[in-house]
């Protein structure tokens, strides 16, 4: 298989093998879409230059072509007033003749107890500019309103749809992690199945100065970690990781153990 090839089938892979942010139950008023995540050879181009929400967007495309019972409508639809443009429809399909408004999302998540009183409110971005409650209020005051706007009325007719057949759901998946001094936290309202690892700051790296450790391109966070990559020793990993923390960027790396396991930890600077 080609290097580039092989490269889009891993990440395909790792976005199959993250879980949905939640199961069988309504979120903040958000309905989960559900999908089988059968791996199959992925044989499609992606422009590397796509930011990595749109990168996966591609993938969720490719999945849900595989699916007979599923047909995809419209995707990435402009809603605009005039000239300026008010937003946009990730998805509308068919499925089992029942028109979806599909939003999809993909997001990585640090829980924080010191961030407002409840679980929701305890998921944070790894920089601490977003948040999970922040995504939840957009979806639901601003995206998924957007179907019953005006503007987009006139896009459905040319479906031969009206707002009101088309039921709204969300594809979320999300990489969640603990914080590395309590591990333990056991979710109640999201997926448990969905932490993936955990995060530090650099005060606690020294318990792991006998490890080895990666630090992935961002579009390679979807991937589960494997040995197939030049590990650094902790002095060299110390110095790369560095030039992203003075910059307040935290880091999504791999973590390989003195008995060969690894896992997933982002390294903050604000910890």
């Amino acid at each position: 298989m080609h290097e580039k090839t092989t490269k889009i089938q891993n990440r395909y892979d790792g976005f199959l093998q993250t879980n949905g942010l939640w199961n069988n139950k309504v979120i903040y008023g958000l309905n989960q879409f559900y999908i089988e995540n059968t791996s199959v050879k992925i044989n499609i181009e992606i422009n590397e230059k796509l930011r990595l929400g749109k990168y996966i967007e591609r993938f969720v495309s490719f999945q849900i072509a595989q699916e007979k019972n599923i047909e995809i409508l419209a995707e990435n639809i402009q809603i605009q007033q005039e000239k300026r443009t008010l937003g946009e429809l990730d998805c509308i399909l068919l499925k089992d003749g029942k028109p979806i408004h599909l939003e999809v999302i993909y997001k990585f998540y640090l829980y924080d107890a010191s961030i407002g009183t409840s679980e929701i409110n305890h998921f944070i971005g790894p920089n601490r500019k977003d948040s999970l409650i922040e995504k939840l209020t957009k979806l639901k005051e601003k995206q998924l309103p957007l179907l019953y706007s005006n503007e987009c009325a006139s896009f459905l007719k040319t479906i031969n749809l009206k707002p009101n057949e088309i039921e709204q759901q969300v594809y979320f998946k999300a990489q969640l992690f603990v914080p590395f001094s309590d591990r333990n936290i056991n979710l109640k309202q999201l997926n448990n199945n969905c932490i993936a690892g955990f995060y530090s700051n650099t005060k606690e790296l020294y318990q792991f100065k006998d490890c080895k450790f990666y630090i992935p391109h961002k579009k390679d966070w979807l991937l589960i970690p494997h040995t197939n990559i030049k590990w650094l020793n902790f002095k060299d990993f110390k110095k790369n990781s560095t030039e992203y923390l003075e910059r307040q960027f935290a880091p999504l790396c791999w973590l390989k153990k003195t008995n060969g396991e690894m896992e997933k930890f982002f390294l903050v600077w604000w910890s």
